[in-house]
């Protein structure tokens, strides 16, 4: 009878990590991407929890609390810790609930046009000719044109509201997906995997979404990332400019609307939403370039 050899804990210990473990080996070196995932993750938490965390309902009115400064100001109180806005309500309350909706326009905005831009660039890529010409000509145009001045184009023809914003920013950012989609597919489609499925016959639906699109991923996650923290601010330019959310949802770029006239008498109406949007954005962009630095193999070190 043949024994069967184990393997030492030497050999179990020089094995190549798996590739989580080592993405997150290589994410974590990076301060700046940590603490943008870890903000991110708070913010998550308060948008899903918002209803056990808020103090207050981001629509109650104070009517003997106007303007009431933060607490640790002089005429501020520990009911209100923010303070409150012109009618009464809580800063705090509508900046939690007004994280719920930054966050799902942004996702939606993201899934939309990361979704689209894959189909788009793949078969731009694959079906060379008429259809990838008509596709990058499309995409060039869009480029041209400045993106807040488009989304500021289709939300005053679809009319204001949250969800024609989601569509516009989603628009918007289309172009980028699709760029990056079709120059991913076309360096990979030398690959010699590619031509091996090819060999044995696999279709083109499959080669493009089974074969190209997994190794297409990489750099579609960080600018997926990058994105997120465009369509948040994207969220804010049109709230600010009343296309986006309409009064009295709590929604940051509508709560600084709301407050330009209280700016030089109460600074707390406006200096907390706009510091909410400059975190977020932030912490976005700092996990994104964590993100590109871990799954790009010519950034590893």
């Amino acid at each position: 009878m043949s024994e069967t050899t184990l393997p030492s804990t030497e050999e179990m210990n020089n094995q190549p990590p798996s590739p989580l473990r080592e993405f997150w080996q290589y994410f974590r070196t990076n301060k700046g991407a940590l603490a943008g995932l870890i903000f991110i993750a708070l913010i998550i938490l308060l948008a899903i929890f918002a209803e056990l965390i808020a103090p207050h309902s981001p629509f109650e009115q104070f009517r003997d609390a106007l303007l009431q400064p933060p607490a640790w100001q002089d005429g501020g109180s520990m009911r209100f810790l923010l303070g409150t806005d012109d009618v009464g309500r809580d800063i705090l309350s509508r900046l939690i609930y007004g994280a719920r909706l930054s966050l799902l326009i942004g996702i939606s905005a993201v899934a939309i046009s990361l979704s689209l831009g894959i189909v788009l660039g793949l078969l731009a890529a694959f079906f060379r000719g008429a259809l990838e010409v008509a596709i990058m000509r499309l995409v060039d145009i869009m480029l041209a044109l400045p993106s807040l001045l488009l989304a500021i184009a289709i939300v005053a023809i679809l009319g204001p509201s949250l969800f024609n914003s989601a569509i516009a920013i989603s628009i918007v950012a289309l172009p980028h997906y699709v760029r990056l989609a079709r120059a991913a597919a076309l360096s990979e489609m030398g690959r010699d995997y590619v031509t091996s499925a090819r060999v044995v016959g696999a279709g083109p639906m499959r080669l493009m979404f089974v074969t190209l699109l997994p190794n297409c991923l990489p750099p579609l996650i960080v600018q997926a990332t990058l994105g997120f923290s465009s369509a948040v601010l994207d969220l804010a330019a049109l709230g600010f400019l009343g296309l986006g959310a309409q009064p009295p949802t709590p929604e940051w770029g509508s709560m600084l609307a709301d407050a330009l006239q209280f700016v030089q008498r109460a600074w707390w109406v406006v200096t907390f939403p706009g510091l909410m949007i400059l975190l977020t954005v932030l912490a976005f962009n700092l996990m994104g370039d964590g993100l590109r630095d871990a799954l790009d193999p010519k950034l590893k070190q």
